[in-house]
């Protein structure tokens, strides 16, 4: 009958010398050093990759912003084409009771992100929708976009910016 070889035996074979071991009484196992150079190995591994998967994660949460201030941009066009006008200066935007159903900028599916609108003056003929980080790994960014589409970063990973563009990576465009 065939019996499998072990590494010892290869390393023997290969080098001519014997550089393992036997156990006198026959055990087999892991020493303590090894399963501690185990240990160190998946501990540098963890460092590493725990943070690269947080940013991976907050960057899909940060999507939530971008996608409902392009909404909710579409929508004050939509407003201004019948009211013309944002809403009232320096006060809510889309107060009109026609907007109803979506002026209080708050999307049943958001998760991360508070929005508010402020019109602006003079007449309301502009604004500017802010999307305020509020929960999981969101919390410290804030976003913009106003009537003419410009987008701003004025706060990113809790740090005050000043970007004309949604940061999500980085802190520069």
């Amino acid at each position: 009958m065939y019996s499998r070889p072990d590494l010892c035996s290869f390393a023997t074979f290969f080098t001519g010398a014997r550089l393992c071991r036997r156990r006198s009484n026959g055990s087999r196992g892991f020493t303590l050093i090894e399963l501690m150079v185990v240990v160190a190995i998946i501990g540098i591994l963890a460092a590493v990759a725990v943070p690269s998967y947080q940013n991976y994660v907050r960057r899909g949460q940060l999507q939530e912003a971008f996608t409902q201030l392009s909404s909710y941009r579409v929508r004050m066009e939509q407003y201004y084409q019948d009211a013309k006008n944002y809403g009232n200066s320096g006060t809510a935007c889309a107060n009109d009771p026609s907007a109803s159903s979506w002026n209080g900028f708050t999307p049943a599916e958001a998760k991360y992100f508070g929005y508010g609108c402020t019109a602006q003056a003079p007449n309301a003929q502009s604004f500017v929708v802010t999307a305020t980080g509020s929960s999981g790994l969101t919390t410290g960014y804030v976003y913009t976009i106003d009537q003419a589409g410009n987008k701003a970063t004025t706060k990113f990973k809790g740090a005050v910016v000043s970007q004309p563009c949604w940061l999500s990576q980085s802190s520069t465009c």
